[in-house]
């Protein structure tokens, strides 16, 4: 059975003499610093949290790319243990002596991002990998050999996740299923010649949409669970918001990737794209209105530019477009809690208790 502890239940227990005034308010105060300080919100001191660590992890990649030759395999295996090592020793530092989540999760993520460097070293190590591609190949070329460093990735960032609870460990897990989405893709095909042929880009538009998918369908389930296993609506750390982020991102990119030739196709990409704004004002994340509204707004342009193709009007047509753009902007802002209280009533009951207790 689920309760929520709140101010005015402390107080009951105090009149019913189950606690003490002087400890009921000694809890209370920790809990609300406790659920303060994983609240989002901007201040100076996150800006550099998440500034300096995302300078370390990229140093990792810049490193790599200018050593490799040069060091070879052995001293970056050794220095990718390393940088693991340093980045747990400081992660769990600000985690149980400095108490600053965000700080930790920078650091979490760290050694998440770590992990490829360790594992592509140790695979020429031992020689499980024939080739001269370079490591920084990783970030740009798509190859299904790179699949083994996405697996041994997620594994330590299912373990960083169990052991720290750090939401901002789920931005290198999320980029490393979306580079799996392709890297499967090209597994799939095995025709690295054939890849950018027509079925090879069909082939990963259309795993990009299913991994996109899926990610979305992990962040609802983070979500669903996050809420049924907390025992009181205090802890606000948003573990989907990752998810969700690069999910949709995913799904959106193979989804304008599709082939829409006709004019149905393109009518029903226009839909699907008005069902993400309206999933995003349901559930409360403005990342599906985001990429649903370009969607749209690139469907619109298309129609602009067919029906005024090669004519003066069009630049006419264009400018009232914009400013029709602007005023949509005020319409959706001054409607968008409405809509969410409306929408959100179609969801299920859980899914409903979930993103009121996220919203808090």
């Amino acid at each position: 059975m689920r309760v929520d502890l709140t101010q005015a239940r402390l107080d009951e227990a105090v009149a019913a003499g189950a606690l003490d005034a002087e400890r009921a308010n000694s809890l209370w105060t920790f809990l609300t610093a406790e659920a303060a300080e994983h609240e989002p919100r901007f201040k100076m001191a996150h800006l550099l949290y998440y500034f300096g660590g995302l300078i370390a992890i990229g140093s990792i990649s810049i490193f790599i790319t200018i050593a490799w030759d040069t060091m070879g395999a052995w001293p970056l295996l050794v220095l990718g243990l390393g940088v693991m090592l340093l980045a747990y020793a400081l992660t769990r530092r600000f985690v149980e002596v400095e108490r600053q989540p965000i700080a930790a999760g920078t650091m979490a993520a760290l050694l998440i991002a770590a992990v490829p460097m360790v594992v592509f070293a140790l695979q020429h190590v031992s020689g499980a990998w024939a080739g001269e591609q370079s490591y920084r190949d990783y970030h740009y070329w798509i190859d299904w050999r790179w699949l083994m460093m996405e697996f041994a990735t997620l594994a330590a960032g299912a373990a960083v996740l169990w052991r720290f609870r750090l939401p901002f460990a789920m931005l290198p897990i999320s980029i490393t299923l979306w580079y799996m989405s392709m890297d499967f893709a090209a597994y799939l095909a095995n025709d690295s010649e054939g890849w950018f042929s027509e079925a090879g880009w069909k082939l990963r538009a259309m795993i990009s949409m299913l991994f996109g998918a899926g990610m979305v369908g992990i962040a609802l389930w983070i979500e669903l669970r996050q809420y049924a296993q907390a025992a009181m609506r205090l802890d606000r750390r948003d573990f989907a918001f990752w998810l969700y982020v690069i999910g949709v991102l995913t799904f959106w990119g193979g989804l304008s990737s599709q082939d829409s030739g006709s004019e149905l196709g393109k009518l029903i990409y226009a839909l699907i794209n008005i069902g993400l704004i309206l999933i995003g004002a349901a559930l409360a994340r403005r990342v599906f209105t985001v990429f649903g509204a370009l969607g749209v707004i690139g469907y619109l342009g298309y129609l602009s530019y067919s029906v005024f193709k090669d004519s003066l009007v069009f630049t006419v047509v264009l400018g009232a477009f914009g400013i029709g753009i602007v005023f949509v902007g005020i319409w959706w802002n001054k409607r968008e809690a409405a809509l969410h209280a409306t929408l959100s009533k179609l969801l299920p009951a859980p899914l409903q208790r979930a993103i009121a207790a996220r919203e808090g």
